[in-house]
C-alpha cells in the first residue's frame, strides 16, 4: 500500500491529474475523449470503477439475454459525431450472428445491452493497456479538498491526489415504499433492487409476483421472468398505472416546434404539446414524432422555464414524459403484450396501504384507483420504482463528505446535483467550482434531458472538452 501511495503522490508531482469517479458509460466516455486528445498527452487520467471493465456500468453490465438496448443501434455511439460507429462495430465483429431476434422488420437493431457494453469497453481498454487511462478497480470511500486539488481514498485505503475531479456516477438504487421494506426485509423473495445481478434468481416459475413500479425496469423484469420460464401471475402496480411505451411502427421525422418561442410555463408547454399531437394525427403521424421533437428541443425548453415551473413540470408531468420518452425495445414490448394476452400480467394504477408476512408468502393490502381496498397474496415482491433522486447526497460516504463541507448541493428540481451549464458543480453559496465537474445523469436538473443516449454521449464529450480547455488555459504546459 505504501508503494502505491508513494507512486500516486510522485505521479501527481509531475503530471496534471484528472480523477473520474464512476467508470460506466459516462465515466468511460469522458476518459476516452480525454485520452484521444494530443493536448492532454502529459496528463494522468484515473478512473475509479470496481467492475473489471470500463464502459459497462449498471446499465450494460448484465448477462440477462432479455435486457436489450431501448434505442436503435443506429443511434447508439460512443462518438457523438459518428452515430454509425456502433453499427460498424456490430457489422465488423459479427456479434449479432447468434442473435437473430436483435433485427427488426423495419431495419433497426436492438442488441442485448451487454453487447453495447462490450463495444464501449473495446474502445476504452486499448487506452488502459497503453497507459493513457489508469483503471483503479476500487470504490471511492473518501474525498476531500486540498489547497491545490483533491485527495481521494479508495475502499482499500489507497490514497490518490488529483488536480480536477469528475463525478460520473449514476442515481442511487430505488427506494422501496416504507410499508413494504418494513414488512418484507430479509424475505428471500423480496427483491429490493432488481438491477443487481441475478436479483430474480429466487423467484420460482409458479410464483405470484407483485412488481411495484411500471417503468423501464419493470418491463425488463417481466421480460426476464418470461425468459426464465416464469408462468405465474404478475401484478405490476404504480400510482398512475402508466406502462412504458414502444417505438413507432415506421420511422417518422420529428414533428412540431416548441422553441419559437420556448414556452414560459408548464401549462403552456402542455397546451402546445396537445395541439401538436392533434396536428400530427391529422397528418397521419403517431405521437412518437411529437415526443421526438420535444426530446430534440428539450434543452432550450427546459432552460426557458423558471425554477418554479421546472419543479411544477417534474411534479406533474415527468412520469408522463418518462413512459413516452424512454421506450422499451420491441422484444421487451412483445414479452409484455404476450403476458397480458395470456392473462398472466395485469398493469394497474393503485397504492400500497399495508403489508405483512403470511407464512412463507406475503400479503399486501392495495387500493386500485377508484376501487375498494383488497388483500392479495404474493410469493415474491420486486421493487422497480426508479432512481431515488432524493437520496443522492446520502447514497455514498464521499457524497456526504462533500455535502457537509458545502461543495455539493442538490439541484432545486431535485433531479440531481447543482451545477452550471459548463458542468461545474455549484457549492452551497451557488459559486461554480472549476475543478469539480458533474458528468452524466446527475446533471439532469440543469439540462433537463440527460438520461439516455445520444444525449449522455454528447454531454460526456462536452465535459471532456471542458477539461481540455481547463488544462490548456488555466494551467501552464508541463515541460
Amino acid at each position: 500500500m505504501a508503494d502505491m501511495n508513494t507512486a500516486a503522490r510522485s505521479d501527481h508531482q509531475t503530471r496534471f491529474t484528472v480523477a473520474i469517479i464512476g467508470g460506466g458509460f459516462t465515466g468511460a466516455a469522458v476518459a476516452y475523449h480525454l485520452a484521444q486528445c494530443p493536448a492532454v498527452d502529459q496528463a494522468a487520467i484515473l478512473v475509479f470503477e470496481p467492475r473489471d471493465a470500463l464502459g459497462k456500468g449498471l446499465a450494460y453490465d448484465t448477462g440477462d439475454p432479455a435486457h436489450r438496448i431501448n434505442v436503435p443501434s443506429a443511434r447508439m455511439s460512443l462518438l457523438p459525431d459518428d452515430p454509425e460507429h456502433f453499427g460498424r462495430w456490430l457489422a465488423g465483429t459479427g456479434v449479432l450472428a447468434g442473435d437473430p431476434r436483435a433485427h427488426q422488420a423495419d431495419g433497426n437493431s436492438f442488441p442485448r445491452r451487454s453487447v453495447f457494453g462490450d463495444y464501449v469497453s473495446s474502445q476504452v481498454e486499448p487506452l488502459v493497456d497503453d497507459g493513457r487511462i489508469r483503471h483503479v478497480r476500487a470504490r471511492v470511500a473518501h474525498v476531500s479538498k486540498t489547497g491545490t486539488g483533491w485527495q481521494l481514498q479508495d475502499d482499500a485505503g489507497n490514497r490518490f491526489s488529483s488536480d480536477l475531479l469528475v463525478i460520473a456516477t449514476t442515481h442511487p438504487a430505488p427506494r422501496a415504499p416504507a410499508r413494504l421494506a418494513e414488512a418484507f426485509v430479509g424475505h428471500p423473495r423480496y427483491i429490493a433492487d432488481a438491477t443487481k445481478p441475478d436479483a430474480l434468481e429466487p423467484i420460482r416459475p409458479q410464483d405470484r409476483v407483485l412488481i411495484v413500479g411500471n417503468g423501464l425496469t419493470a418491463a425488463d423484469v417481466i421480460a426476464s421472468l418470461r425468459e426464465r420460464g416464469h408462468v405465474g401471475r404478475i401484478l405490476s402496480i404504480s400510482r398512475r398505472g402508466l406502462r412504458s411505451r414502444g417505438h413507432a411502427a415506421v420511422p417518422q421525422e420529428p414533428y412540431g416546434n416548441f422553441v419559437s418561442p420556448p414556452p414560459q410555463s408548464t401549462r403552456e408547454l402542455l397546451k402546445r404539446t396537445r395541439l401538436a399531437l392533434r396536428a400530427a394525427t391529422a397528418d397521419g403521424l403517431s405521437w412518437h414524432a411529437v415526443l421526438d421533437q420535444l426530446r430534440a428541443q428539450a434543452r432550450p425548453i427546459w432552460q426557458g422555464l423558471t425554477v418554479v415551473e421546472r419543479r411544477r413540470l417534474v411534479r406533474h408531468l415527468r412520469v408522463f414524459w418518462d413512459v413516452h420518452r424512454f421506450r422499451i425495445a420491441p422484444q421487451v414490448e412483445q414479452a409484455l403484450d404476450h403476458a397480458i394476452t395470456e392473462g398472466r400480467l395485469e398493469i394497474a394504477a393503485g397504492s400500497i396501504l399495508s403489508a405483512r408476512r403470511h407464512g412463507d408468502g406475503m400479503q399486501v393490502l392495495i387500493r386500485r384507483r377508484g376501487g375498494a381496498p383488497e388483500t392479495l397474496d404474493f410469493d415474491a415482491v420486486v421493487i422497480t420504482t426508479g432512481p431515488a433522486h432524493g437520496g443522492i447526497l446520502s447514497s455514498q460516504s464521499w457524497f456526504s463528505e462533500l455535502a457537509e463541507t458545502g461543495r455539493l448541493t442538490m439541484d432545486p428540481t431535485g433531479l440531481g446535483l447543482a451545477c452550471n451549464e459548463m458542468g461545474e458543480a455549484l457549492d452551497v453559496n451557488g459559486d461554480p467550482q472549476l475543478d469539480l465537474l458533474i458528468a452524466g445523469p446527475l446533471a439532469r436538473g440543469v439540462f433537463g434531458e440527460l438520461m439516455g443516449l445520444p444525449q449522455v454521449s454528447e454531454y460526456a464529450a462536452a465535459i471532456a472538452g471542458q477539461i481540455i480547455g481547463s488544462i490548456a488555459h488555466t494551467y501552464k504546459p508541463i515541460a
